[in-house]
């Protein structure tokens, strides 16, 4: 899972050390002529003069030497001025998640997403209001970036209104169970693990008092942490029970959580 835990900015060294791909000085020899190499670092540069910092950072681990420094990356920005506040401590930074390559497969894409101050979860958004923003290597400039981060911000009302929707909906026993299967079901699509009821049962317990509750809100919040970390046991094709493990891989967690986040959408429809 991704590291939200720090609440300070990382510096340019510190990258250097955990994400070298973010400072390839040029693109792979498989990148086009029309391919203009725009290292990932400048975006940072660039987002910091608008007060978004980097507040985490992954990439892909490079299986050949040739494609080490120009795989896929994530960088995740927060701006401490741009906050929703809830009730008592519960509040959300919205966040904006930047993933590039060098190889000429990817253009600058930034997504939003969620950042829940009281269990440290980053929570990715997944509906059409907030379909990702691209930027391609031919056309970077500070200029641009600045439009793109506008229109995001712009939407934060959409943010809004879609958080206070699920804070508002209550859900009775028969639904909170259907709504964490639903859920779970996202976790094991594409392979053939199953989970029985305990497993739904083990990813409704609530890691703090806060989560208590039916609120779809608060519900959500609970099953999306367990599921994330891994909080419950599958049964493999031959009936073995296992110990789920927690999302590491950058992707998968995006992919989850954007899935999780739009079924529980639908439940405010």
């Amino acid at each position: 899972m991704l590291n939200y835990e720090s609440q300070e900015f990382k510096s340019l060294e510190e990258l250097k050390e955990t994400t070298p791909s973010i400072f390839t000085k040029k693109g792979s020899v498989n990148t086009s002529s029309k391919y203009t190499h725009i290292p990932t670092d400048t975006v940072i540069k660039d987002l910091e003069l608008l007060g978004w910092g980097v507040v985490d950072a992954k990439e892909v681990k490079a299986r050949k030497n040739s494609t080490k420094g120009f795989q896929k990356h994530l960088i995740v920005f927060r701006n401490p001025d741009v906050a929703i506040k809830g009730k008592e401590n519960d509040i959300v930074y919205p966040q904006i998640l930047l993933t590039n390559s060098h190889d000429g497969k990817n253009s600058f894409s930034f997504q939003a997403g969620l950042f829940r101050m009281i269990c440290e979860n980053g929570l990715v958004i997944a509906t059409k209001q907030f379909e990702n923003y691209k930027i391609r290597h031919m056309g970077y400039n500070f200029e641009t970036l600045q439009c793109v981060i506008k229109d995001m911000i712009s939407n934060l009302d959409l943010t809004v209104e879609t958080m206070n929707k699920m804070k508002l909906i209550e859900l009775n026993e028969e639904q909170t169970f259907n709504f964490a299967k639903e859920l779970l079901e996202t976790r094991v699509a594409g392979s053939a693990n199953k989970f029985g009821d305990q497993a739904v049962k083990d990813v409704l317990q609530s890691q703090r008092l806060e989560d208590n509750g039916f609120g779809l809100w608060e519900v959500f919040n609970r099953v999306q942490e367990n599921i994330v970390e891994g909080n419950f046991q599958y049964m493999t094709p031959k009936g073995k029970l296992r110990n789920a493990r927690p999302i590491k891989n950058f992707r998968q967690d995006m992919n989850i959580n954007a899935k999780m986040y739009e079924q529980a959408l639908t439940y405010t429809i």
